[in-house]
């Protein structure tokens, strides 16, 4: 039996678990600092006496970063291990948080938020390949999806936190405490994780694939790859992501991850700032981007179900049609949004948001399983990492031009959400371009 042959057939163990939960959790700290900026947007504009087309810089900033940071730590992640790659994308994007409380103007808090993002976009790909290379194949479309949720998950908790902390510390004070809970990440990645044994015996590194098999497993196997990893392995040295082979699947994950992203990042980015806009208060945005964490989790968990039950291309399909329509209502009502607003019109509002950022999040989570299932192992973190990059293009119009579109209205929402519509259209094209869909039985066709 050879080791990915033991690693997909054997039963979770405690160290299985042990690696889920600490993924999970450098995801959620992601998330967290992430999404921070954000949250606090208007108490930033407000104090530095700002405009929102301007701060939208610093807005788009930490995607920028986390789109070459994506690229940058699949690479190394291949080459260095996934571990360590890890630990280093937190201990960045940890201390860029910390530095970013103690900024005063538009110009170095991008410059930070930049250099954290670039730590924000190593943590995802890596965190993705090292679970998945661990857990039995069973498991493995449902870890992914899991995992997807931790960056939502982070920014519904930021949300849950904001307001007490912001009371007590402000929002230069928030930074610290996020800062510093992310640092304490650092020393269990590096005492707690290991990097998969198939991963080690495809580099050539036996001798360590072999103890950590025996050691996880409890059984000895033979430390060499299957010929389908050892053949995959060579593709990814001699041409990697980039081989013809991935071509299709390289343009159909990204530019659905984009079109998705422009979505979600809208919503994540100047939610608080169009919702107050509209006449809400700062409290009720807040509640609705706690909302967005907590869809957005659900989605991303029931992306698992989804696509096992009816494939990646009928749930990308789906999440497109399902976008676009929640989109449009959400625009007219806010377009036509009285002041001041009932109750249940608020509250309207708030669940639709949510349910934007949800029905997104099961397309996000379907896009990560079809590319962590479908590049080769040798280049599995580049490949997320290259799909991650190419999509964050999505996130990084969103969070730069939300601001300017939101004052090309001068009042009116209909520019901003145009895109938005535009964006929501654009997520079906995954469904036909991409020739690698997962099948319901969960296997890459």
């Amino acid at each position: 039996m050879t080791l990915d042959e033991a690693i997909a057939r054997s039963p979770m163990r405690a160290f299985h678990w042990v690696t889920l939960a600490i993924c999970m959790l450098v995801l959620v700290a992601d998330g967290i600092d992430l999404q921070l900026l954000g949250l606090v947007a208007p108490l930033i504009i407000a104090e530095w006496g700002v405009d929102r087309g301007s701060f939208g810089w610093a807005m788009s900033a930490a995607l920028v970063g986390m789109a070459v940071g994506a690229w940058a730590g699949g690479y190394l992640g291949d080459r260095l291990g996934r571990r360590n790659a890890l630990a280093g994308a937190a201990l960045l994007f940890g201390l860029a948080t910390i530095a970013a409380s103690q900024t005063n103007t538009i110009t170095t808090m991008t410059v930070l938020r930049m250099l954290g993002g670039l730590g924000f976009g190593a943590a995802f790909p890596n965190s993705l390949a090292l679970a998945s290379e661990w857990l039995p194949e069973r498991w493995r479309a449902y870890a992914i999806t899991t995992l997807s949720v931790g960056t939502p998950a982070g920014g519904s908790v930021a949300a849950a936190l904001a307001p007490d902390l912001l009371d007590a510390h402000g929002w230069r004070g928030t930074f610290i405490v996020f800062g510093l809970a992310t640092l304490l990440l650092v020393p269990l990645i590096l005492a707690l994780l290991r990097d998969s044994p198939t991963f080690l015996a495809a580099r050539g590194e036996t001798e360590r694939a072999d103890r950590f098999a025996r050691k996880v497993l409890g059984t000895r196997v033979e430390a060499v790859p299957s010929q389908q990893e050892s053949r995959e392995a060579h593709r990814a040295v001699s041409v990697g992501v980039f081989d013809a082979g991935n071509r299709r699947l390289n343009w159909g994950v990204g530019i659905g991850f984009a079109a998705s992203t422009l979505v979600a990042y809208a919503i994540i980015s100047w939610g608080t700032t169009f919702l107050t806009s509209a006449g809400l208060t700062l409290d009720q945005a807040l509640a609705a981007s706690f909302l967005v964490g907590i869809t957005s989790i659900a989605g991303a968990i029931g992306a698992g179900f989804l696509v096992g039950r009816f494939g990646s291309k009928l749930v990308m399909l789906s999440v497109s049609i399902g976008v676009f329509a929640l989109v449009f209502a959400l625009g007219v009502l806010l377009e036509n949004f009285p002041a001041p607003a009932s109750v249940p019109l608020r509250l309207s509002v708030q669940i639709i948001v949510s349910l934007v950022s949800g029905v997104v999040s099961v397309g996000i989570a379907t896009i990560y399983v079809m590319m962590t299932l479908g590049y080769p192992q040798g280049c599995r973190s580049a490949g997320i990492g290259f799909g991650m990059l190419v999509g964050r293009v999505g996130a990084i119009f969103a969070s730069f031009i939300g601001g300017y579109l939101l004052d090309l209205g001068a009042g009116s929402l209909v520019p901003f959400f145009a895109v938005l519509l535009c964006g929501a259209a654009l997520i079906a094209s995954t469904a036909f371009i991409v020739d690698r869909h997962v099948s319901p039985a969960l296997s890459v066709r």
